[in-house]
């Protein structure tokens, strides 16, 4: 199986520190290696330059199509609600929204609409924006294009912490520039890209976590440490300097996620697995007798604050809500079973549990038909996308014109999803990685619990996939960081191509693969990008790119 405690080869497994306190041997202290953390001009240009594409990408004709595309209906109005009254408000008949999903992504894309103006036509809304006025669309996307680009961001350092090379973590970050899924978040008021990003990075905030414990228990083993010895004494000193500061951060990112959907839950045992194990692999490396034991001594109580910080900040995001008698269900008259909803303090969280059993009732008795459902099986396969617009107006040239956008991901991408995946595995066993071990957690706790929903006939759709897509990008450049390694080296391991040396040709041949690869799914992107954005164009180009006929359309 894949050991996502063991940093190395087999062979490394056994080699532990002498128990004299005599500093950290060789092998050892490659295990304990991490990123250089000093400054790296290069990496942070060549960070630039993809998240300047992405950001072009996602900004340019933000505002277009005109009008409210798909769920936008709903959360660009509750979003102006909460901005202006601190509930979701339904301004047409002048009384609170009933909503199901939390309000932190509102929020942000209230944000956008304070900044750059509101317009609804139909409760008869409109204002300036507070600092520039633009078309109201481009408010009500902007927050969303800010935080895919973000994102994007976000992957190309977290790739290049995972496999300590700046070339693939910005192959990571292109991938993701470049896959129309995350493209139509970005460019949508939906809730969903925000979700995406408050996971991935409560997943860097873990990795950021998981060197700096490394980095310490080597400058104690540098030290003299003796592990061997029990209790405190085989333990690094404490102190409020050496606390788990990215893990508490990873918890309110957590209880970010949360506050935008509660999918992100799935991710939390998820994420606290990997803690564990990882730091049952840096003791059972340091030489720690009772590596489980000691283990979960001195890790779960961290857990437990990290958790506390996530429920408190998923609270905090329900403040308008709270401290206001404006929201749904919000007074205790709307729930007379239950006791105490009218005391003080207690009174309102009382009620805001009802609201939220009331809203679990929503999603798990949500079984209608629509148009664009899909199971999560075909997800990867794109097998039935989602139409967030269409129009067949305008002038383009032909007798019939199409504009759509289609919520489609790059084909050439995500149909390398499953055979990368199958891959990971084989690698991961093989080379006994924790990395690969990690991503197939990550992509198992976005992707895994919707099939037990699948078995219950709930209505699901294709942008439940949102989470899980960063760690399947990372996936897909494991597989190629492999093809690019040099014979016996670590995926991301960095070697000149000298002709004679042990897998040249295979490491050749693999560059040109990696290379063309990229390239390929570059092409295949350029070539969907119109109905990626709406762009309109004749209606035999669009049909052209209806590649699986009627499950596309």
């Amino acid at each position: 199986m894949v050991d996502v405690t063991s940093d190395q080869s087999p062979d490394q497994e056994a080699a532990a520190p002498s128990a004299g306190g005599s500093g950290v041997s060789g092998v050892v202290r490659r295990r304990f290696a991490t990123v250089d953390t000093r400054l790296d001009r290069f990496s942070w240009l060549a960070t630039a330059v993809v998240v300047a594409i992405a950001a072009i990408l996602r900004f340019v004709g933000l505002s277009s199509p005109k009008g409210k595309i798909f769920d936008e209906t709903y959360y660009a109005k509750d979003a102006y609600g909460l901005i202006s009254r601190g509930v979701e408000w339904n301004y047409k008949d002048n009384a609170p929204s009933y909503v199901v999903h939390p309000p932190l992504g509102k929020w942000l894309i209230g944000l956008g609409e304070w900044a750059f103006g509101y317009q609804d036509a139909d409760s008869k809304v409109s204002v300036p924006g507070h600092l520039i006025t633009t078309a109201p669309e481009f408010g009500w996307r902007f927050s969303a294009a800010v935080v895919g680009t973000l994102s994007v961001l976000l992957l190309v350092r977290i790739g290049r912490r995972l496999f300590r090379s700046t070339v693939l973590g910005c192959a990571a970050g292109l991938l993701l520039a470049l896959d129309g899924f995350h493209l139509v978040l970005s460019r949508a008021a939906l809730l969903d890209i925000f979700l995406l990003f408050f996971v991935l990075a409560a997943f860097g905030a873990l990795v950021l976590d998981r060197d700096a414990r490394r980095r310490r228990w080597a400058r104690v083993l540098d030290d003299g440490l003796d592990p061997s010895l029990p209790g405190r004494a085989g333990r690094p000193p404490t102190g409020w300097r050496t606390w788990p500061w990215w893990r508490l951060a990873a918890g309110v990112l957590l209880g970010c996620a949360c506050a935008v959907k509660w999918s992100a839950l799935y991710f939390v045992p998820a994420f606290a697995l990997l803690v564990l194990l990882w730091e049952v692999g840096v003791r059972r490396s340091a030489g720690v007798r009772r590596p489980w034991r000691d283990t979960l001594l001195d890790e779960l109580p961290w857990l437990v604050l990290a958790g506390v910080l996530m429920v408190g900040t998923y609270l905090a995001t329900w403040s308008g809500w709270l401290l206001s008698d404006d929201g749904y269900y919000r007074l205790a008259s709307s729930y007379p079973s239950a006791p105490l909803s009218d005391a003080p303090v207690i009174g309102p969280l009382i009620n805001l549990f009802e609201y939220h059993r009331a809203a679990y009732g929503f999603h798990t008795g949500l079984d209608d038909a629509h148009k664009y459902q899909s199971w999560p099986w075909q997800w990867l396969l794109l097998g039935r996308p989602v139409a967030f617009h269409w129009s067949g107006e305008g002038a383009c040239g032909a007798p019939t014109c199409a504009s759509e956008i289609l919520l489609l991901g790059t084909p050439l991408l995500w149909w390398s999803f499953l055979p990368a995946l199958v891959a990971l595995v084989w690698l991961g066993v093989a080379r006994r990685d924790w990395r690969a071990g990690a991503l197939l957690l990550s992509v198992a706790a976005g992707l895994l619990p919707w099939f037990a929903f699948a078995l219950e006939g709930r209505t699901m759709f294709s942008f439940y996939a949102a989470p899980a897509l960063p760690f399947l990008v990372l996936a897909v450049v494991y597989v190629l960081g492999a093809l690019i390694a040099p014979a016996g080296g670590d995926v991301g391991e960095v070697a000149p191509l000298v002709p004679g040396d042990p897998g040249y040709e295979r490491r050749l041949v693999g560059s040109v693969v990696a290379g063309a690869y990229v390239l390929l799914v570059a092409l295949c992107f350029a070539y969907f990008y119109p109905i990626f954005v709406g762009r309109l164009m004749p209606y035999s180009d669009w049909l052209a790119r209806m590649w699986l006929d009627g499950r596309w359309i």
